[in-house]
């Protein structure tokens, strides 16, 4: 035991000895929350501004950009500057009463109205969506009035000068925080394994130097050495799981759905997986050069197929299928699957295939070393 705690502390020593690595154990997973803050501001924008060319001039186009003034940017303009100003960006679209248009929605059939814009169906359609609804409702009044202009425009008095007792609660955006907290999550599982992968590779660096070997001049034997460094991965990991937990929910107060221990249990499992794997990388390899290319080899596809950086559902069926051999995907659905109210003792499954990914990898660890007929062996 005096020997094992000897390894540790001398590992964490030579680790932390460079700078360079702080900022890779603990600030690498919090550039994924500033992504997400960032993703999410810009995503609030919903800033739109509409000109409006009255060529009806009538009190229901008037009261229609009176509306559309409660949800968007509205100001008349003239014909013949609608489109430069288009064309500039000065407005997102333009909507255009042509003459008609009020006789029109009186009839129930609304027509004589054009909207244009170079921004494409995201702007139109948001903007549809708020006219439209306004000018059916008037339509339907239309209808019922059956062409009696005087009942039209007592039914539309009334319509307009109603009063509606409105209670309203703020609700928040539940698959905004989502969003957040996979792209956050999954920042975090690339730097446990980047971590993972570069505290593994000291085995191989120190075999290079030749000070593996004068270390096993002494009473540590090969097994310590190894455990020790398995030891101070699962130390650092944990470190950094928990620091970015609490960064993200007690400082940028990211609202994940999800309790904090069952987040950290199961990045914890994760974990494992994460060591195992980059064990993996060191045993197979024959050089500290070989085992970062085999790491980069490993790591950078299974997290982009497994949907750390963008949602699973948007890549092919089959890759869906490929990325189930992969544990961050495993972590990525738990997390999801929580978030939609599930409970974790009913994601039994889930834990266990987590399970199964870190003993399988320390089993493949463990079969090298045999293989090898001598644990001082690494390739």
């Amino acid at each position: 035991m005096k020997e094992m705690l000897w390894l540790v502390k001398n590992t964490l020593n030579v680790t932390f000895k460079k700078k360079v690595n702080i900022i890779l154990f603990l600030f690498l997973p919090l550039i994924g929350i500033f992504i997400s803050l960032l993703m999410n501001d810009v995503g609030e924008k919903t800033n739109v501004t509409v000109g409006i060319v009255d060529h009806d001039s009538s009190q229901i186009t008037a009261d229609t950009a009176a509306f559309l003034k409660g949800h968007v940017n509205v100001s008349k303009v003239n014909d013949s500057i609608a489109k430069n100003q288009i064309a500039s960006g000065e407005l997102d679209c333009v909507i255009t009463f042509d003459k008609g248009f009020t006789q029109s929605v009186i009839d129930g059939k609304p027509d004589h109205i054009g909207i244009a814009s170079i921004k494409g169906a995201e702007i139109t359609g948001f903007v549809k969506s708020y006219l439209y609804h306004y000018i059916d409702n008037i339509a339907a009044i239309g209808k019922t009035a059956q062409g009696d202009q005087q009942q039209f425009k007592n039914m539309y008095t009334n319509y307009h000068d109603s009063k509606v007792s409105l209670t309203s609660h703020k609700l928040e955006d539940s698959e905004k925080n989502k969003d957040m907290t996979d792209r956050t999550v999954g920042f975090l599982l690339m730097a446990m394994l980047f971590s993972a992968g570069s505290l593994t590779e000291l085995l191989v660096k120190e075999k290079e130097n030749r000070t593996y070997f004068r270390l096993l001049t002494t009473p540590i034997t090969a097994k310590q050495y190894v455990l020790s460094n398995i030891a101070v991965s699962m130390l650092v990991i944990t470190f950094q799981i928990f620091f970015t937990l609490v960064i993200m929910t007690y400082v940028f107060h990211i609202e994940t759905g999800i309790p904090f221990w069952e987040m950290a249990a199961i990045l914890l499992i994760f974990a494992l997986s994460a060591v195992g794997l980059a064990l993996i990388t060191v045993v197979f390899a024959s050089s500290s050069k070989s085992a970062g290319a085999l790491r980069n080899l490993i790591f950078m596809p299974t997290i982009m197929l497994s949907g750390c950086f963008w949602p699973i559902e948007i890549m092919p069926s089959f890759v869906q299928r490929i990325a189930d051999f992969f544990p961050q995907k495993w972590v990525m659905e738990t997390f999801a699957k929580l978030q939609e109210g599930q409970h974790l003792p009913s994601l039994y499954l889930n834990i266990m295939v987590l399970f199964a990914f870190a003993a399988c990898f320390f089993l493949i660890v463990i079969y090298k070393f045999q293989r090898n007929n001598d644990v001082r062996n690494f390739a």
